[in-house]
This record gives C-alpha cells, sequence and structure tokens, in this order.
C-alpha cells in the first residue's frame, strides 16, 4: 500500500468570511466541529508535466491569463505524490458529467446528483479529484468545499496554481445512499493583490473530470443486480455516456422499431448530459468507465456473440450478463421471437412512458444541474429555496449565482412578458452608491437595479422586473449578480484583499414570479425541438420516420438524436418507420439519412435547395488548390458607391434597434419570402424543420453530406454544450470549426396548443402587435378614425337644430 499523507484541517484564517449566514437555515448541514482531513497522496510525476483541460470562460467575460506575481517562497505549495489508482479490487466510477469543469470568480457553486448502485452505497468508499488554480488566488482567504448529500466531506484552502495537486478523502460510512445523491462543489477564492471587480474574472480553479472519481472497495461493487442499475451507467473520464449496442439482425426491416424504443428508454432511465448510441452486427465492444454494452437478438442470432441462458429458448428476456472476457456486466435482451424481444424491451421502457397528455412538473436536469428545473405551464411563484439557491452571505465585491426554470414549446411571450424577482436581501453601510445588482436570462442581462442609498439597506421583496425576450422553450438559466464596491476596495490596503466581514447576504426567501403568458405552438420552431422534443412530444399516435437506409451510422445518429428528444420530452417519443415517404401523408414527420438519399420534394418544402443533393460535399483537406478569383477595379467601384449608403443604413438600423428596440422585420405587414437554403461546403450536419406539403403538420429533416458525417454530426450537436443553440428554421453544425449556427424563422404558422380562452387569445394578440409594430400602429390609426366617426355621429344627433 502507498504510504498517504494526512494533513490536519487549516482553520480558517481571522479576515475569512463566514460561511453561513442567515435567519434563514440554510439546506448545507454546518461543518462538524473536527472536519474530516484530506489524505495527501504522493504524486506521479507526469501529474505535474500535464495540466488538466481548461474550462471555458464564461459567455460575457474571457478568462485572462495573468503573469505570476512574485510570491514568498513559504506561500508555494509543495508538488504532491499522486493518488493510488483503483485496481482490481476496486471499481472506479468517474462523477463529472462535462468535457471542462471549473468554478470561477469570488463564488460558485455547482450541484448535480450521481446514481449509486445499493452494492455501491454499501462499499467503503474515497473520494478523488485533481485540482488547479489561477495564481492570483490568495490561498488564505480561498476554499474549496465538497458536499455530497448536503453534508461537508471535505474543505481545504484553494493552494495549487504551480502544478495540479491529488487529493483523497475517505467517504464517511452510510454517507452514500442507493438511488440518485447530492454532490456538490463550492468555491471562495480571493485576489491576492487586487481589489477591482475586474480582478474577479482572473479568479478560477479548475477540476480534472479525468482524475475525479469515485473508488469503491471490493469487486461486489462492479456488479449490477437489476435492470435499475442502468441509472447508475455514469460517464466517463470526458463526460460522455455511451450505450454500445450488438445486433446481429441490424439490417432487419422489423428490428428498427424495437431497438430505436430501447435506446430512447435508456436514454430517460439514464438521464446523462452527453450520450451517444452506437450499433454493430457482431463483435462485444470495449468495455470501460461510462459504457454499458447491449445485446439484443434471438438466442440463435447471439451464438456467435454470447451464452445465452437457457431461459432466453422459451420466454422474454432483460438482466443483466457477465461478459466471459472482460468481466464487466452486459445488458442482455433476448427471446425466441423478435416479439418476444419486444416484450422484454417494453419491461425495461415501460417505466419511463406517460401518457401524451400528461402534464409534468419539471424539466430532468438533475445528472448535470441540481435541481430538476421547474416547468412553468401558467403564472407561479417559486422561492429561491424550491430553485436550489441557499442563503448566503459574502464579503467579495462580485457575487454570482445561478438557478433554472423551464417554460413549455408553446411558450409565446418574448416581445411583451415581464417576470418579477422578488428579492429578499441585505447590504452593509460600506456598500457604495454605483453598486447595482444585475439579473441575466442565458447569458443575457434582462434587469439592472442600482444600490443608491449609503448606510446600508435590506431589501424585502424588492420588485426587480425581468423582461423574457430571452425566455425559449425548454431549459432556461437566470443569473443574479451583485456587483459591490467599498471605499476600503478604492484604498486597497494590503492585506485586505479578502474582505474583513460580509457585505451582502443573499436570502433564499427571495421569489421568482412568472405571470401568464401566452401559449400557442409554431411551426416551424426547432427551439421548441430541442427545448422539449416539439411537437412529437406531444404525438398520440406514433410519428413516421423515414430513413434512407439501415446501416450503423444512421441507426446510429437516429438513435443519438431520438435519445436526447426523448430526455427533454420526458418520455420515449413512439416512432413508426416509413418505408416511403408517400406512406406518411399529413402527419408530423421525421427524415433522417445523408442528403443524396433524400427525396427532392421534402427537401423542396423544407426549403432547402435541392441541388445540395450533388453540390454539398465538404472539400478534403488537401482539396486547397483552388483557382485565385479575378479582381477588377470596376468590382470595386460598385462596391464603394453602394457601400456608403450601405454603411449609413446598417447604422440607422442599429440605432433603432439600440435605442428603441425596432428591427426592420418588425416594420412590415407580411415577412418577405426566404430564398431557398443552400448548405456550406463548411458545414457537415443540418437539421431543418418546415410544414408538410399541405401546411397541417411539422417535418424535420436530419441530414449531412454522407451517413458518417451524420453519425459524428449528431452526437456533436445532441451534446448538452450544442444542443440548447438548435433552434430557429434551420441549424447547421460545422465539424472543422464545431460552431453550431441558425437560420431566423421568417414566416411561420400558429398551431392551437391550448383550449380556446379569451384570455389566452389576448395575450396571443399583445405579443404578435408587440413584434409587427407597423400593424399594431396602422391599427391603432384605423381605430383612431372609427372612435372619430362615431363620435362625430352622435354629436350630429344630439342637440338642438335651428
Amino acid at each position: 500500500m502507498v504510504p498517504r499523507l494526512t494533513f490536519p484541517a487549516t482553520p480558517a484564517p481571522a479576515e475569512a468570511p463566514p460561511r453561513s449566514a442567515s435567519p434563514a437555515p440554510t439546506p448545507v448541514a454546518p461543518m462538524p466541529a473536527a472536519p474530516t482531513p484530506f489524505s495527501m497522496a504522493p504524486a506521479s510525476p507526469s501529474a505535474s508535466a500535464t495540466p488538466p483541460s481548461q474550462p471555458q470562460a464564461p459567455a460575457d467575460v474571457a478568462r485572462p491569463q495573468p503573469s505570476p506575481p512574485v510570491v514568498p517562497a513559504q506561500a508555494q505549495r509543495p508538488a504532491q505524490p499522486p493518488i493510488q489508482r483503483a485496481g482490481q479490487s476496486s471499481v472506479q466510477r468517474y462523477i463529472i458529467p462535462f468535457a471542462k469543469f471549473g468554478l470561477d470568480g469570488e463564488y460558485d457553486r455547482r450541484s448535480w446528483s450521481i446514481y449509486i448502485t445499493p452494492e455501491q452505497a454499501a462499499a467503503p468508499a474515497k473520494f478523488n479529484f485533481s485540482y488547479q488554480n489561477a495564481v492570483v488566488v490568495a490561498p488564505e482567504a480561498s476554499q474549496l468545499t465538497v458536499l455530497l448529500n448536503n453534508r461537508i466531506v471535505g474543505q481545504q484552502p484553494i493552494a495549487s496554481s504551480d502544478a495540479p495537486s491529488n487529493v483523497s478523502f475517505d467517504v464517511p460510512a452510510g454517507l452514500l445512499q442507493p438511488g440518485a445523491n447530492l454532490l456538490t462543489f463550492e468555491a471562495t477564492q480571493r485576489h491576492r493583490t487586487d481589489c477591482t471587480v475586474q480582478s474577479t474574472y482572473e479568479l478560477w480553479t479548475d477540476i480534472d473530470p479525468a482524475k475525479t472519481y469515485l473508488s469503491f472497495s471490493g469487486q461486489e461493487a462492479a456488479k449490477f443486480s437489476s435492470t435499475d442499475a442502468i441509472r447508475a451507467t455514469g460517464v466517463d473520464e470526458t463526460g460522455k455516456t455511451q450505450f454500445n449496442f450488438v445486433v446481429p439482425a441490424l439490417e432487419q426491416p422489423g428490428t428498427t422499431k424495437p431497438l430505436l424504443r430501447l435506446a430512447q428508454g435508456l436514454a430517460v432511465l439514464s438521464g446523462m448530459p452527453n450520450e451517444t448510441f452506437s450499433f454493430t452486427p457482431d463483435t462485444l465492444p470495449q468495455t470501460g468507465a461510462g459504457r454499458m454494452t447491449v445485446v439484443v437478438g434471438t438466442p440463435a442470432e447471439l451464438q456467435s456473440v454470447i451464452a445465452t441462458p437457457p431461459a432466453a429458448q422459451a420466454a422474454p428476456l432483460a438482466s443483466f450478463v457477465t461478459d466471459p472476457k472482460s468481466g464487466a456486466p452486459v445488458l442482455l435482451i433476448s427471446g425466441p421471437s423478435w416479439p418476444a424481444i419486444s416484450s422484454a424491451i417494453d419491461t425495461i421502457v415501460s417505466t419511463t412512458d406517460r401518457p401524451a397528455t400528461a402534464v409534468r412538473d419539471t424539466l430532468v436536469t438533475q445528472r448535470w444541474s441540481a435541481p430538476d428545473a421547474p416547468l412553468v405551464l401558467s403564472a407561479a411563484n417559486l422561492t429561491f429555496a424550491q430553485l436550489g439557491v441557499p442563503t448566503t452571505e459574502f464579503s467579495g465585491r462580485r457575487f454570482r449565482t445561478s438557478f433554472n426554470i423551464a417554460v413549455p414549446s408553446d411558450f409565446y411571450a418574448n416581445a411583451y412578458g415581464e417576470a418579477t424577482v422578488l428579492l429578499d436581501a441585505a447590504y452593509t453601510q460600506n456598500v457604495l452608491p454605483g453598486s447595482h445588482i444585475d439579473i441575466y436570462v442565458n447569458g443575457n442581462i434582462a434587469s439592472t437595479v442600482p444600490i443608491s442609498s449609503t448606510g446600508g439597506g435590506i431589501f424585502r421583496h424588492l420588485p426587480i422586473r425581468v423582461t423574457m425576450r430571452h425566455f425559449k422553450p425548454g431549459l432556461n438559466t437566470l443569473s443574479l449578480e451583485a456587483i459591490l464596491m467599498t471605499k476600503e476596495d478604492e484604498v486597497c490596503v494590503p492585506g485586505t484583499t479578502a474582505g474583513a466581514a460580509p457585505r451582502f447576504a443573499l436570502f433564499d426567501t427571495s421569489e421568482l414570479h412568472i405571470p401568464d403568458f401566452a401559449r400557442i405552438g409554431q411551426r416551424p420552431n426547432l427551439a421548441g425541438l430541442s427545448g422539449t422534443g416539439y411537437p412529437y412530444n406531444r404525438a398520440t399516435q406514433p410519428t413516421p420516420l423515414f430513413i434512407d437506409r439501415i446501416d450503423s451510422d444512421t441507426l446510429s445518429a437516429t438513435a443519438t438524436l431520438l435519445g436526447q428528444m426523448a430526455i427533454v420530452a420526458g418520455r420515449p417519443i413512439d416512432v413508426e418507420p416509413a418505408a416511403t415517404p408517400g406512406a406518411i401523408g399529413e402527419r408530423d414527420a421525421i427524415f433522417i439519412g445523408s442528403i443524396s438519399q433524400m427525396p427532392p420534394a421534402v427537401l423542396t418544402q423544407l426549403n432547402i435547395a435541392a441541388s445540395s443533393q450533388a453540390s454539398w460535399r465538404p472539400p478534403a483537406a488537401a482539396q486547397s488548390n483552388q483557382t485565385e478569383p479575378s479582381v477588377t477595379f470596376d468590382d470595386w467601384r460598385s462596391k464603394v458607391s453602394g457601400g456608403v449608403w450601405r454603411g449609413q443604413i446598417t447604422s440607422f438600423q442599429e440605432w433603432l434597434r439600440r435605442n428603441f428596440d425596432i428591427s426592420l422585420s418588425s416594420l412590415q405587414f407580411v415577412p418577405g419570402s426566404e430564398e431557398a437554403f443552400t448548405p456550406s461546403n463548411d458545414d457537415s450536419f443540418l437539421i431543418a424543420q418546415g410544414k408538410s406539403a399541405a401546411g397541417g403538420s411539422s417535418w424535420t429533416i436530419v441530414t449531412a453530406p454522407s451517413a458518417e458525417d451524420l453519425r459524428e454530426g449528431a452526437e456533436a450537436v445532441a451534446a448538452q454544450v450544442n444542443w440548447p443553440q438548435v433552434a430557429g428554421h434551420i441549424t447547421t453544425y460545422s465539424s472543422k470549426t464545431g460552431k453550431v449556427e441558425s437560420v431566423p424563422v421568417g414566416r411561420f404558422d400558429f398551431v392551437a396548443s391550448q383550449p380556446w380562452s379569451i384570455s389566452n387569445y389576448r395575450l396571443i394578440a399583445a405579443n404578435w402587435l408587440s413584434t409587427n409594430i407597423l400593424s399594431y400602429a396602422f391599427l391603432l390609426v384605423v381605430l383612431s378614425l372609427l372612435i372619430g366617426v362615431a363620435t362625430a355621429s352622435m354629436l350630429s344627433r344630439l342637440g338642438r337644430r335651428e
């Protein structure tokens, strides 16, 4: 056994801010008098040679890379030996569902749940992670806290700027429970030398997902005793979850529907944010963390793949068996025939089914952001405690916290709607006028409230109006940021950068009020597809699915996309493979395949140039010997003569948008005609949505230049970082740049989604008129004239006539 050095808990310095605070109790349990110390294991030389990958900086601020200041020798953290990796006598589970993970700013807190099997909960466990922080983080005033099920299990100063530090500590017995367990990382960080608000953007602590895991003693923890253990599939070292299907009868037409139903059921049960599916006909894939092998077929079909129990010869079977080569659990689904296999699949997937008309209360997000986002369907009041925001005291300069809510796919209040944050907070007399509190919606600032009074103050349900223009169907992230300035920060005496006492407190009794909003579906609406799976999540009949050919790549892409749609829809979507487009008729349908195999009539109907079937061919890397275009004086003369006018028009448009929130698209009675879209050769994947031939349903097409591009594009777009960007009429993805771009909806049709009511149609009219200003002005003039004529007619009949 490799010896470990145990460091006692470091007491908090006098100037460190208190961690809890407020009359209202926090959901986090207080730290015991003698916290569990961290056990630092000796470290491999390679640990310092390869720093962890850096997480992306916040969207509003790019992460700076400051040069290291001169630091006294005693402040430098010595290199740590590596942690002992899990061997054959232990089971290792990665727990970070992101490719990159970091905590930024002076205060950051991230929570999500991990699913633990009964065998893992009963086994002794260790928590291991590796972190590195910015050199400007002051270790004497910065602290990293790890909580499991709201209990502090580890806490230490943040002091690893020169090289990554590996940390290991024991998980208290009985703390982990079978089922969902809440994991929280919390960082409080202060700058070494600077007291400005801008310096807070230089503070970061990166945690390496590849070195952050739970290790369980004993091989019993590796066993899956029931199909409920599908929820414990987890992630690999890059935050991905892979389901690898082995299906010898893959290309038989009758197998497609049950396989896609199984894929969606596994996606919903697992609930992970970055799931991919692959299909092979004959070979068991490599096993590992975050990977589950699923073998499907009759005993005769599986003879060359894996041994099946005798019970599969007579009845449907769905259970975990052990791969004799790797010893890893394999989900085996078998039966004497494919109807029996379909019945076995139903025993697994039926737990995720719900009627299309059933109303759900939440959008499931806990596997990457806890708690689940409440789904707001009408007027509602939600406290910050319900949204997962605890009462917090803060002694720094920039406080930021976030929470999630969800709205339905037929949300239609982006032009006039206003939510209200009823803020319960307090600030001390040290906070100067000029400080302010900002509310962001999906990264866009929605409201600002200045702090203009001196002497401190307490906000009790202070109303902050938040425009809903940046809300979108599905998941929405709201952030509250407090910018706090004091005289002490202006002076910035050395040694005071940490702040002596709390200067701001946010209470979990604050509320978010969502008013009644208009509800009506729109066609096309890819934002509704990525948000809640609309319109297929509301289908009461099977959705036609046209696949050009059944091969591994195309079926893998289809399963990956349908799995992501099932997660946001909250249930598997019932699909029915269609042999020909003519068999679809006037129903909501999905078309998946390479561009060359797509029916030209469908491309034309969705406003995609049919010529793309021949022209959309991303060039290979070696194909760069194209002829230089010729340039003449006449070309530049026309550009310059029109450039002045175009520049003035563009400046005028920007002025209207900036000062009056008016765009040229709102100054027209009828939307202009849309040109046929031709994908660029830089694009490698495309999703488009439009009306059916008769205009009574929605068709969605998913295509790429080749089946391989289709699979790679589906895996990239279905990732959590890209999926929320699917919006508009057309969304494209480029494998070269990694960018997701959308074409906005020009013309759309309303689709009734709610029973007729005057109040709903009044809200619909309010939003439509707010969007179409010219129509509103024209209607106002017409009504004014009618009132004038009516008044003149009435007055002409009154009074005495001579």
